[in-house]
């Protein structure tokens, strides 16, 4: 039974290139797509690849047309990260096993995307097309002769995801402490200058010691203390206008005047209204004359205050002038520099704890790096043995490979307190080198260098078909990635594409009957004119024509018996 883990159920191409209107119903397992030289063989690929994101271009709209519409419709049941996208951005459909990507682009080259019917940034047509598909091309297998690559392609065999991590974890953390204490030493001479200097005020102000609320009480003893004898002559000379005078004063007059009103009064009462006014100013009058009393025996000439006050008030409006800021504000100013003396402190303190932190963090990325690689290291034993067991299968009967894990350890000569030069890697300290042999006692040397396209091309499916029973892997498209390859070897990647199929779905575009007829579907792509417009149409073969489609394929447009009897014994084989 074919597992449906991610697949394409449908593809549905409007008015691309020399497409008038073409609905392509996919199956699982493995697809083949066969056709004359020159039909379009790869243009429902081009038309899936603006689906997953591709850049597009004016020229892809059939001429003559506003628009072209592109949709392709994926089955994600059992995608965990896909649904988990499209939960992620609110784009589930409302049949959520399903996922409708749609691209729309007009004659002038503008384009819009969709999700499931909602409008959505191209960016995100990328992001979920690598979820559900992976197009290879003729080109592909190039970029196994990349290190970074190559790294990914072992990890992904050997399956440790959590050594990943944590080794990413203390590469980033190292990164990020590297870069702090970098900063922090950058800075230092400007901030021990500044120390210096905030180290000085804060010194001269603690001397000073200002007290809150201290300098607006300050401000009034020294207005007093410097008016003290104006105070005393105007305080005294009140005094006696007001009660001390023998021969005159307010208050003997206020009185003789209350009573005589008094006295009348009880002959005329409409005088008593006068009676209580002149009565409650004597009141108020003999108190204003008591509260001065006792103001004027408080007030005294004491030179030695006054001087220890006029000396602290002088010094407050110094500071306040040099530090340019009011008086009232300098006891919080004070506050202020002494937290900025504490924060420069604490940076020095920073310095010497983030080296610590470093040491330490380093010392657990390499114990994690070391695993790492020992994991890579046996799992490269494996897949060495199982690679170089496919590349004798694929015509490569003296084929070696080889998986060279060489641990660098610490790099550069970095002790921690960032003036090294240490580089540590989130990917870990790993030199991954895939090495091959071809040919008798040739020895094993770097991929680019000894194997030719044709077999980076059979050696890459290879990895394909051995990953896929580690990893799980979306829908595969292969763009005539058998170019080169003919008879036993033909054959041999038929068998390995069908072999993937079992775990994944494989489409492949191919010109080889030996790998034609190992799909489960076939589909066929012919080109239609009638001498002013050209239609491209792709249909599924049935038996017969299919038996006919691999005739074709082996023996040219010329079918004979002969080539419809290999046809068919190549179909049931």
């Amino acid at each position: 039974m074919l597992l449906r883990l991610t697949m394409l159920l449908q593809l549905n191409i409007q008015n691309f290139a020399i497409v008038r209107s073409l609905d392509i119903d996919w199956q699982a397992g493995m697809t083949t797509i066969t056709g004359e030289t020159g039909a379009g063989k790869s243009i429902a690929i081009d038309a899936l690849g603006l689906c997953l994101g591709d850049r597009a271009t004016t020229n892809v709209v059939r001429p003559n047309c506003k628009k072209a519409d592109l949709a392709a419709t994926f089955e994600t049941k059992k995608n965990k990260l896909a649904r988990a996208w499209l939960k992620q951005h609110e784009l589930v459909a409302e049949h959520d096993s399903e996922c409708i990507l749609r691209r729309v682009i007009s004659a002038e080259g503008r384009s819009k995307s969709y999700i499931n019917g909602s409008q959505v940034p191209l960016v995100q047509l990328k992001e979920i097309g690598q979820l559900l598909i992976n197009i290879h091309g003729q080109h592909d297998h190039q970029l196994i002769v990349k290190a970074s690559q190559q790294c990914r392609l072992l990890d992904n065999y050997a399956n440790h995801p959590a050594l990943l991590s944590e080794v990413k974890h203390y590469a980033q953390q190292w990164n990020k402490l590297n870069k702090e204490l970098e900063m922090l030493q950058q800075s230092k001479q400007q901030r021990e200058a500044q120390q210096q200097l905030i180290q000085y005020q804060v010194t001269e102000l603690d001397e000073f010691a200002l007290q809150a609320d201290e300098f607006c009480t300050l401000e009034k003893d020294y207005k007093r203390h410097s008016n003290a004898q104006d105070l005393l002559d105007s305080t005294l000379s009140t005094l006696q206008t007001l009660s001390e005078n023998d021969n005159f004063n307010i208050l003997d007059a206020l009185r003789e005047c209350s009573e005589n009103i008094n006295s009348i009064a009880r002959v005329d009462n409409q005088l008593n209204d006068v009676c209580a006014i002149l009565s409650g100013a004597l009141i108020q009058l003999d108190e204003a004359n008591n509260d001065l009393t006792h103001y004027y025996q408080q007030l005294e000439l004491d030179p030695q205050s006054y001087a220890i006050i006029e000396d602290r008030y002088s010094t407050a409006l110094q500071l306040a002038k040099k530090h340019q800021l009011s008086p009232e504000k300098l006891v919080n100013f004070h506050s202020e520099l002494k937290l900025k003396l504490a924060s420069i402190s604490s940076d020095e303190t920073r310095i010497n704890t983030i080296i610590e932190e470093l040491e330490q963090t380093k010392q657990h990325y390499h114990e994690s790096a070391n695993a790492l690689s020992n994991s890579r290291k046996k799992s490269a034993q494996s897949l060495s043995k199982r690679i170089s067991k496919s590349m004798q299968e694929l015509n490569m009967p003296h084929g070696q490979f080889y998986i060279a894990v060489e641990n660098n350890g610490p790099q550069g000569n970095g002790n921690g307190n960032g003036n090294g030069k240490e580089v540590i890697n989130t990917n870990g300290a790993d030199n991954i080198n895939f090495q091959v042999s071809i040919n008798p006692g040739q020895a094993l040397e770097a991929m680019h260098k000894v194997a030719s396209g044709g077999e980076l091309s059979r050696i890459s499916l290879a990895m394909q078909v051995i990953l896929a029973d580690k990893v799980i892997t979306p829908t595969l498209i292969f763009d005539e990635v058998d170019v080169g390859i003919s008879g036993p070897t033909a054959a041999m990647v038929g068998k390995k594409l069908k072999q993937l199929s079992k775990n994944t779905q494989v489409i492949c575009v191919t010109h080889l009957p030996q790998v034609a007829c190992k799909g489960h579907q076939q589909l066929f792509v012919s080109k239609l004119t009638d001498g002013e417009l050209t239609e491209t149409k792709v249909s599924e073969l049935s038996e017969s024509n299919r038996v006919k489609e691999i005739a074709r394929l082996l023996a040219g447009d010329k079918i004979s018996q002969h080539s419809l009897a290999n046809a068919q014994e190549l179909l049931a084989s």
